[in-house]
């Protein structure tokens, strides 16, 4: 096999934790298990809760990195808990939440600023651990990567949050993963089918694909003073550069 085609075809290595503490909550004991088992195999310190009020009382007592939480459970994190007080941990742990399509309407409200993401049911595990990874990295000294970029529009993986020039971007966490996908493939055609892969894991009516195109494209080249960025190539998709 020819090498250039051999590293095209070959699977990146999925991240791995430096052994954070990860807490997992989910009704579902099959999706504590595998959650569980998957963190720990990729090197986090894994701690479980089956119901909303085992997880806030955890969370009370134990400094964790990161939680991942069941929508279902939802109710039961009003206000996340502050942990005991600790040079290297935050105020709040960043919040993975695990939701259905069906119902991620009604998560939205809960997907503002701050270091919240989302997947979907059900789960992929390498979607899982990229998530984990995106939320941890801000806390991992000298291993952050250079902020992708595109001329003057800036991503911050850490804090997924964007700007473009001094303005910063309110961008939907679906939002924010169209956008990355668009920068990183910046100047090539995404057919809304790659898009709907990358942005909710399934597929999607060509309806939700449009409206959150146009959603982040009123964001994105809001400014009539700046160059549009985001284009569409009518009967193939979409694309991210300079005017064309």
């Amino acid at each position: 096999m020819n090498a250039n085609l051999s590293n095209l075809l070959e699977k990146p290595a999925p991240p791995r934790g430096d052994g954070q503490r990860v807490l997992v909550v989910a009704d579902d004991p099959g999706d504590s298990e595998l959650l569980s088992t998957t963190l720990e195999l990729a090197g986090y310190r894994v701690g479980t809760a089956g119901t909303g009020a085992e997880g806030l009382t955890r969370l009370t007592e134990h400094p964790f990195d990161l939680a991942v939480w069941d929508a279902v459970l939802l109710s039961h994190l009003t206000h996340p808990p502050r942990p005991p007080r600790a040079a290297d941990h935050p105020a709040h742990p960043p919040l993975l939440f695990l939701t259905t399509c069906d119902s991620l309407h009604r998560l939205v409200p809960e997907l503002g600023p701050g270091e919240k993401d989302y997947v979907t049911k059900p789960l992929r595990i390498a979607e899982v651990l990229a998530r984990v990874d995106v939320l941890l990295r801000r806390r991992r000294p000298g291993r952050q990567a250079a902020l992708p970029r595109y001329g003057d529009l800036v991503l911050d993986d850490a804090t997924c949050r964007a700007r473009r020039g001094a303005r910063p971007l309110d961008l939907t966490p679906a939002e924010y993963r169209l956008l990355r996908h668009l920068l990183v493939h910046a100047g090539c055609v995404l057919s809304k089918e790659q898009i709907s892969g990358h942005v909710w894991g399934d597929f999607r009516a060509n309806e939700a694909i449009e409206k959150l195109v146009s959603r982040l494209r009123r964001k994105v080249d809001s400014d009539p003073g700046e160059p549009a960025l985001i284009h569409t190539r009518r009967g193939f998709g979409y694309w991210l550069g300079g005017v064309g």
